[in-house]
C-alpha cells in the first residue's frame, strides 16, 4: 500500500513556520552555490567569446599567457608567408602581430585605488581579423601615433579612459580617440593601440607577444600543426585555435572560483541539512499516532519511509527553486576581478546554463535526502502499539 500524496502535502499547513525556515535556509545555500557556478561559467564564457574558431593564435610553448610570450619579427615574417594564412582582397595576410602589456590605471568613483589593465598593440588588419569588434564612438587610432581605442568596460570603470581623455604610461601621454565594444568578450576589458608604438614605448622593438591570423580553411589546421612540428624555426611555438586558447586561459581562474565557492557552500549546507533534519524529526514526533494508524491499516515500513523522504525532498526542491530563481537575477549584473592569466582587470557577467540548473537542483535534493533520511528511518521503524498509545 502507498501513502497518498494528499497526506504529505496536507502536513505542510500544520508546520508552516518550521517548514518555511527550512525552505529559506536551503534557498540561501542554493543561491550561494548557483552564484558560484554562474560566476565561474561567466568567466569562461567571457574569455571563450574573446576568441574565434576561424583564427589561430601562436604563442611560445613555455608561456603561461600572452604577457609572458614573445615572438621576434623574423618569426612573424615566416608565419605571414604560410599558405594556411587567409588573404584579403588586396592579397595581404589577414593577421596581427600583437604586443600585450599591462599598465596601472586609477578606478573611478567609490571603488578607488589602482588596478592592472591590459593594453594590446594590434596591426591594421585587426578589424578584418575580429569582425565582432565594433567602434561605438570616435574613430580608429592612427598608426604611427600614440593614440588608443578603449573597450567599453574600461571606459566605464577607470579615470581618464574616456573619449578625448589621456592616459599616461611608459613615460608618455596617450590620447583616447575611440571606444569599442565586443558584446561581452574579454576584449571589452582592454585598451588597443599601434603595436609598433607600444614596442617603442616599452623598448621591445620587433618583439611581439603573440601572432594571430585567419585560417584560409578550417580543415588546414592539422596541416598547420605539422608544419610547426617539422620546421626547426617554429618548434618552440605552438598554434592553437583562438577560441580554444582563451578557453584554456579561463580554466585556472574558473577552477579557483569553483573550489573556493563550493568549499564555502558546503559549510553553509551543513546548517541547512541539519535544519531539514530537525524539521523532519519534528514532523515524525508530531505524527506518531498517524504513523501508528497507517501501520495498523497495513501500510508497509517502506511506504512510511518513502512518504517522509518524499516530504523532505519536496521541501528541498522548493528551497532549490527559490534559490535558483533569485540567483538568475544575477545575470543582470557585471563584476570585475583579476584575470590570473593576464594579471589584469576582467569584467564579466554571471551566466546561467542548463548544466548549472541541473547541478543546483541536484544539490538541493541531496540536502533534502541527507536531512530526511534518518527521520524517515525512525518513522518507518516505529512500533505500531507504542505509536498508537502515544495518543
Amino acid at each position: 500500500m502507498k501513502i497518498p500524496f494528499k497526506y504529505i502535502f496536507r502536513n505542510f499547513k500544520n508546520r508552516k513556520l518550521t517548514t518555511g525556515i527550512t525552505v529559506f535556509g536551503i534557498a540561501l545555500v542554493v543561491f550561494v552555490f548557483s552564484a558560484v557556478l554562474m560566476m565561474a561559467y561567466g568567466v569562461q564564457k567571457t574569455l571563450i567569446q574573446t576568441g574565434s574558431d576561424e583564427n589561430v593564435l601562436v604563442a611560445r610553448k613555455s608561456a603561461n599567457g600572452e604577457i609572458s610570450s614573445i615572438l621576434t619579427q623574423d618569426v612573424v615574417d615566416i608565419l605571414n608567408t604560410l599558405t594556411q594564412v587567409a588573404k584579403n582582397n588586396e592579397g595581404r595576410p589577414v593577421s596581427s602581430g600583437e604586443t600585450v602589456v599591462v599598465i596601472n590605471l586609477i578606478k573611478k568613483g567609490t571603488e578607488g585605488g589602482m588596478s592592472n589593465v591590459t593594453v594590446r598593440g594590434v596591426s591594421d588588419q585587426v578589424f578584418t581579423l575580429r569582425p565582432h569588434v565594433k567602434l561605438t564612438e570616435g574613430r580608429m587610432f592612427l598608426f604611427g601615433k600614440r593614440e588608443l581605442i578603449v573597450g567599453s568596460s574600461i571606459t566605464k570603470r577607470f579615470e581618464g579612459a574616456q573619449l578625448g581623455g589621456k592616459v599616461r604610461f611608459a613615460g608618455d601621454n596617450w590620447t583616447i580617440v575611440g571606444l569599442f565594444d565586443t558584446e561581452g568578450s574579454g576584449f571589452d576589458s582592454e585598451i588597443w593601440g599601434d603595436s609598433e608604438q607600444l614596442q617603442d614605448a616599452f623598448n621591445r622593438r620587433g618583439g611581439f607577444s603573440t601572432f594571430t591570423f585567419r585560417l584560409n580553411q578550417k580543415e588546414n589546421f592539422a596541416e598547420l600543426k605539422t608544419i610547426f612540428e617539422n620546421d626547426p624555426r617554429l618548434q618552440q611555438f605552438e598554434p592553437k585555435i583562438e577560441r580554444k586558447y582563451f578557453e584554456e586561459q579561463s580554466e585556472a581562474m574558473a577552477a579557483f572560483i569553483r573550489i573556493l565557492g563550493i568549499f564555502i557552500t558546503i559549510i553553509f549546507s551543513l546548517g541547512s541539512t541539519i535544519g531539514a533534519m530537525i524539521t523532519m524529526y519534528s514532523a515524525v514526533a508530531n505524527r506518531t499516532t498517524e504513523i501508528g494508524t497507517f501501520r495498523a491499516l497495513g501500510f508497509r515500513r517502506r511506504s512510511i519511509l518513502g512518504a517522509f523522504l518524499l516530504e523532505s525532498l519536496f521541501i528541498s526542491i522548493i528551497g532549490g527553486l527559490i534559490g535558483l530563481s533569485l540567483s538568475s537575477f544575477l545575470q543582470f549584473f557585471k563584476i570585475s576581478t583579476l584575470n590570473f592569466s593576464s594579471f589584469s582587470e576582467l569584467e564579466f557577467s554571471f551566466s546561467l546554463s542548463p548544466q548549472i540548473v541541473i547541478y543546483t537542483l541536484s544539490f538541493a535534493l541531496l540536502m533534502g535526502l541527507i536531512g530526511g533520511f534518518l527521520p524517515a528511518v525512525r518513522a518507518s521503524r516505529m512500533n505500531i502499539i507504542n505509536a498508537l498509545r502515544a495518543s
